[in-house]
Formats: C-alpha cells, sequence, structure tokens
C-alpha cells in the first residue's frame, strides 16, 4: 500500500486537478466580486490611465473571460488550454500590477472580494506565485500525457 498509494494521492493528473481548482477558484471568486459591484469595478478601472479608454469593455469582459478560462479548467478535454489562458491572463495582470507599482502607486485595486485589500507588493507575490503554479501546472499535465502516450 505504500508507494502505490502514494503516488495515486500525488499523481501528475492529481496536482494538475488541484492547481486548476485554485485557479478555478480564485477566477470565480474575482468574477464574481467584479460583477456584483460592477459600477465600482467600472469606476476603478476608469480611473487607471492605462485603461481608462477601454473600461467599458474590460468591466464585462473581464469576468466573462474568468468564467470561460475557468470552464475550460473544470473541462478535462480543454484543461490545457485553459491551464495556458490562466497564465496568458496572469501574466497580463502581473504586468498591470508591476506597471501600476512603478507608475501609478496611488491607485485603487479592482480586482475584487477580499484581494482588493492586499498591498501592490502583495498582488504581485500573489500573482506570480499563481504563474508558477499554473506553469508546474502546465507542466504536470503535458508529462502526464507523454505518460499515458507511451503506455
Amino acid at each position: 500500500m505504500g508507494q502505490g498509494f502514494k503516488q495515486s494521492i500525488l499523481s501528475k493528473s492529481n496536482i494538475t486537478e488541484i492547481i486548476s481548482i485554485l485557479v478555478v477558484i480564485l477566477f470565480l471568486y474575482t468574477g464574481l466580486s467584479k460583477l456584483i459591484d460592477i459600477s465600482i469595478f467600472r469606476k476603478q478601472i476608469g480611473e487607471s490611465p492605462i485603461l481608462e479608454p477601454i473600461a467599458p469593455l474590460i468591466a464585462w469582459g473581464l469576468p466573462l473571460l474568468e468564467f470561460i478560462i475557468s470552464l475550460l479548467l473544470i473541462t478535462p478535454r480543454y484543461r490545457l488550454k485553459g491551464l495556458y489562458a490562466s497564465l496568458f491572463l496572469m501574466i497580463i495582470f502581473t504586468l498591470y500590477v508591476a506597471v501600476l507599482m512603478i507608475f501609478e502607486t496611488n491607485l485603487p485595486c479592482s480586482c475584487g472580494g477580499i484581494i482588493e485589500l492586499l498591498s501592490w507588493k502583495d498582488h504581485l507575490i500573489f500573482n506570480i506565485s499563481y504563474i508558477i503554479l499554473i506553469i508546474i501546472g502546465i507542466i504536470l499535465y503535458r508529462k502526464n500525457i507523454v505518460v499515458y502516450q507511451t503506455d
């Protein structure tokens, strides 16, 4: 029972599923938080000199994108695409936070929910942590595919 049991719990596919679930929880939580307070979210986006011209599009489009990526992540057939899409979105979020840290530190956070209580530095660390998790998920998912294809 020792080694076989340990491998089944910590298999590549289980770790990938856990990472996917963590990303889904994050995206559903932030997406819902944004939609619940859509007027505040839109106002906060409008205060950003980078996003002001496209604030209405982002206010509705970003939560929708987070929901779509969540659907990809919970569908095994599309999980890898969901991991890549979430990686792309998290990299964009992280670059945005880094730019704000450099140029506009007094802007309000438009993340939604309790995540908006984080400092900009904490946001950066949080986002980088998720990027690392997603990269691990992609690597393990791809290795799991190779293992099944060679068996």
